[in-house]
Order: structure tokens, then sequence, then C-alpha cells
């Protein structure tokens, strides 16, 4: 497999502010970067960084840790002292040892993870938390909640375009993030289930996640041209479509956040 086969969201030199608006979106509604009762970490990973800004922010939080970012493509300038970028592949495996990392992360990969590959990819994430480590999972799902027609056209068209990838069309992923963790070994997972607001009645983060899934489908018009024979301008049109419905109708875009420890070693 190459590095870019399965990964269905667009490559777009703005997608680093559109990844941030995302970031700041799910932090404001969290009230926090992370809900794993992480204390005084020597070492952090976060895989699927993108632009590095969660990993930089914890940089802030944790400044006695080094906080590593592992991405198939560079993080954006500006990062902190204590930042490492690892350019890697998570489907080939983390280029790390057993053990060694005392908070795992990673976020919003079901557009990039093939739906039967997850088992394994979350099996190694918990392999490279030292015992008593937290790992972090967040992802979303796969529509809106209520949709309009317009809506439901554009997120119809994004399922099928990951159904073609091997990715995540029906939210198992998003419905499976504990399970994945217990089946992986670990203990005293939990999860919690946020639903952000899309549209201005919202507040903040409303308007955040407008902005995000604006950026994202018009974007993703191209692609949907390639595949569907929907011209572009039909797409820009559905975007202003769905953002009005999205309003009008206060539709919700559900997210998962699950961790859980790797266990201690039984004497």
């Amino acid at each position: 497999m190459t590095d870019d086969v399965a990964y269905v969201l667009p490559r777009h030199p703005a997608e680093v502010d559109r990844l941030d608006v995302q970031h700041y979106a799910l932090r404001e509604a969290l009230g926090t970067n992370h809900l794993a009762s992480v204390e005084g970490p020597a070492l952090i990973l976060d895989v699927g960084s993108g632009t590095g800004q969660w990993a930089y922010d914890l940089c802030a939080e944790f400044p006695k840790a080094v906080v590593i970012g592992l991405d198939l493509e560079p993080s954006k300038p500006g990062a902190p002292a204590s930042y490492r970028s690892v350019r890697a592949n998570l489907l080939n495996g983390l280029p790390f040892v057993d053990g060694g990392i005392d908070y795992v992360h990673q976020r919003f990969m079901f557009a990039a993870v093939p739906v039967r590959s997850w088992p394994g990819v979350v099996a190694d994430l918990v392999r490279v938390a030292r015992p008593g480590g937290w790992v972090e999972l967040t992802e979303g799902a796969t529509e809106l909640v209520p949709a309009g027609p317009a809506t439901e056209r554009l997120t119809e068209m994004l399922r099928r375009l990951s159904r073609t990838r091997g990715l995540d069309s029906t939210a198992m992923v998003f419905g499976s993030l504990d399970n994945y963790l217990r089946r992986a070994g670990a203990t005293e997972v939990t999860r919690r289930t946020v639903a952000l607001p899309l549209g201005d009645w919202g507040g903040r983060v409303g308007s955040l996640m407008a902005c995000d899934f604006r950026a994202l489908f018009t974007r993703l018009s191209p692609a949907f041209m390639s595949a569907f024979g929907v011209p572009e301008a039909e797409c820009w049109v559905l975007v202003r479509s769905a953002l009005e419905e999205c309003d009008q109708q206060q539709s919700t875009y559900s997210v998962a956040v699950a961790y859980g420890r790797r266990p201690h070693a039984v004497a």
C-alpha cells in the first residue's frame, strides 16, 4: 500500500487552516486538549499529527515533556523546542519500542485508516504505551443529524468515496473506539460522546464547525466530479444550501473520545 492510497480528504495547501479550525472547535467543546488524566508525562506521541497544533498545545501544557508528532506530512512551521517530527505511515507499524511512551494520542484518522486495519492499529498504539500509560482516541461519525437534502447528498457522496477506499462509511469506527481499546488489552476504558453544533446557532463552536464543513466539501468537489460526475459549481451550491439547512435545523456532528491505560505487567 502506498502512503496515500486510502486517505480520502483533500490534499490542499489551505488544509492547514481547516485542520487547525477543527482542532480549536473540539478543544472549545471539550474544554481541554485531552480527557485522559495525564500527569507529568516525559514522552507524548501524537499519531496522525496533521498540522501539529494539538502537539504544540501539549508542549505548552507539559513543558518538561518531549512531544512527538507522527504523520506522512511535515508539521507546520513554528514548532516548540520540545517537539519532534517523525515522518512515517502508521499502517506499516509504529517505529517505536514497546512500552516507552507515557501518553499516546490519535485523532480523526477514520478518513485514513481502512476499517479492517483498526484493531491492529489500536493494538500498536497500546503496545508503545508504557505500563500504566494512557492511550486516547478521538473519531467522528459519518453523518450530521438532522440532515436536510443538500447535507445528506454531500455526506452520502463522501461515504461512497470512503467505501471505495475501504474507509469507514457506516460510523463503525466511531461506535467501536472503546471496544478497540478493550480488545487491545487496555484497562480503565472510558468513552465520551459530544455533539458539536454546526452553524452560527451553535455559538463559537458552531461557527468553527461551519468553517470546517465549508472548506472540506468545497475542496472535495473535484473528487466528487471525478468519481460521480457532479460539476464543481453544483457542489458549491450544495455546500451553501447545506450550511443554511444546518443552521435552520440546528444540526450536530458527533465525536467520540475513548481512552484507557496499558495494564501493568503481572508479576
